[in-house]
């Protein structure tokens, strides 16, 4: 009894954890930098899903860019920000826009998610955490639940830290028609 308690105690106290560095200022300091908005996007090359070939940003130059990064494949926040994703891929697309997700899974991995969830936008596999460090999205050995969102001339126009997975999605649409209405 003692042991199941403890457990428990243990594993609420992970997801308290979990929860303050996605939610707290202290995430942006202890994953880094952020790029600054309104600057460059920091430039990157990563293997995709369909492991054909590397992405990199300037693949998307002429596009708008939501980059966004998770913690893990199949994971319940990490699924249902991607559902999410998915499910308004035909609003961003009428946006000339596109989604990019990043985490330190594998290739394979995000190849299973991809066929699991149906996504139809590629995951990157930053296995080292090299461009989630350069976006300030690193913490230990995950990235953290970060969103950028990137202009077609490759300058960085929004970032978002403390993502609620089941809303973001609208956030940033709502988000991405300001700034094309600005744009225009």
């Amino acid at each position: 009894m003692f042991r199941r308690t403890f457990l428990n105690i243990l594993f609420a106290s992970c997801l308290a954890l979990v929860a303050w560095f996605n939610l707290s200022p202290a995430a942006s300091a202890l994953g880094g930098k952020l790029p600054s908005v309104n600057q460059p996007a920091p430039e990157f090359t990563l293997p995709t899903n369909t492991g054909d070939r590397a992405i990199s940003l300037s693949d998307y130059k002429g596009k708008w860019v939501v980059l966004y990064f998770y913690p893990k494949d199949f994971t319940s926040g990490c699924t249902l920000e991607a559902r999410r994703f998915q499910q308004d891929l035909p609003k961003y697309r009428s946006k000339n826009t596109q989604i990019i997700g990043v985490s330190a899974d594998s290739v394979d991995s995000h190849a299973k998610f991809c066929d699991s969830e149906g996504l139809k936008f590629p995951l990157l596999a930053d296995v080292d955490g090299k461009v989630s460090k350069a976006y300030g999205s690193w913490i230990g050995y995950v990235s953290m639940r970060h969103t950028f969102i990137v202009d077609p001339k490759g300058i960085l126009r929004e970032t978002y830290t403390g993502v609620n997975p089941s809303i973001h999605s609208a956030e940033v649409l709502a988000r991405l028609n300001e700034l094309q209405s600005a744009a225009s």
